[in-house]
């Protein structure tokens, strides 16, 4: 079944008010050059949310966050919710990412409350996935993945408001990688989970996409992948030039 590719840069903490503009504007330009097959998605520190967005405008980048608290409002110091995210711009938001879980020790259920709560309010939701090497070498991969599918999304999740990002935690910032064929069977079996979890029609139709040091030069090998539906970009999103040569090495 044809899945729209995605590539999805995470800037995590990294830019300030000069060089968030500076990035979003040389992605701008470097969209808008010739015609572009897949969707685009650029998730900025909060702080950087309103300029980015300004700076994307008349091009078709999507905005999204990085986190989110469950709660509407409230008091919450220090945290941000769903529908303060839409009125800043963005139409997705990343969770439960491996830095989050292990940092700020989320669990699947709280990654799954964030993520309903996110729907509700019209984002949707990049939820990511991943083992650690101590679990890969032990051979529980597949295992660990298939919990974090399981626990992390919403009953009523879909394909049009939930995208998987499976991005091994040994892989992430440090320029190793699975081979193709790892990356493959994870995303099979992860799809095999949403079957289970969501039924086929829409596990058949819900992106997954791999991330873990991703780099214009292993992007052709990943992103051509039978159940690889596009990239969440950490490193190589801070470069525009990187940032599109990932993009164009995958054919949009």
């Amino acid at each position: 079944m044809a899945r729209k590719m995605l590539i999805a840069g995470n800037w995590k903490m990294n830019g300030l008010m000069a060089d968030g503009v500076a990035l979003a504007t040389e992605i701008k330009t470097a969209v808008k050059s010739k015609k572009r097959t897949c969707e685009f998605l650029v998730c900025p520190p909060f702080t950087l949310l309103t300029s980015v967005k300004k700076a994307l405008r008349g091009v078709k980048v999507a905005l999204g966050a990085q986190d989110c608290h469950f709660n509407e409002k409230g008091a919450h110091t220090g945290d941000v919710s769903p529908l303060m995210l839409v009125d800043a711009g963005c139409s997705y938001v990343i969770l439960g990412h491996s830095e989050r879980r292990a940092d700020h020790g989320e669990s699947n259920e709280l990654v799954c409350q964030k993520a309903e709560a996110a729907n509700k309010a019209g984002l949707k939701t990049v939820i990511c996935i991943g083992e650690t090497l101590e679990q890969r070498d032990a051979g529980k991969t597949i295992d660990v993945c298939s919990k974090q599918v399981m626990g992390s999304v919403p009953e009523g999740a879909t394909a049009q408001n939930t995208v998987i990002a499976y991005e091994p935690v040994w892989a992430i910032g440090t320029g190793k990688t699975p081979t193709a064929q790892d990356v493959e069977d994870v995303h099979a079996a992860v799809r095999k989970v949403l079957a289970k979890k969501l039924g086929k029609a829409q596990a058949n139709k819900m992106r997954i996409l791999y991330g873990g040091s991703v780099k214009p030069s292993n992007a052709k090998e990943f992103l051509s992948l039978p159940d690889v539906d596009g990239a969440l970009i950490g490193g190589a999103s801070l470069k525009s030039v990187d940032f599109m040569a990932i993009a164009d090495n995958a054919g949009c």
